[in-house]
């Protein structure tokens, strides 16, 4: 029996997919910590403050997780 499973997205397709996603007025910083392989991410509206991702070894996960955090804020 055949199986039909989705490759996972490369870190590459995954920013991409979220960079298609979040509007183009949105702040957008992605930082990686000094001296470590660790970054994390700010994406909020404008006007508006938002939350910092958690600490993520692939920046593609830090940018989702403030994506998720933040989105709620849309207008």
């Amino acid at each position: 029996m055949g199986h039909n499973y989705a490759k996972p997205l490369t870190s590459g397709q995954k920013i991409e997919r979220l960079l298609s996603r979040i509007p183009p007025s949105w702040v957008i910083k992605l930082e990686r910590q000094t001296g470590t392989a660790v970054w994390r991410a700010l994406a909020h509206a404008p006007d508006t403050d938002g939350a910092w991702s958690d600490e993520h070894m692939d920046p593609a996960d830090a940018l989702e997780d403030t994506w998720r955090r933040n989105r709620t804020v849309m207008v």
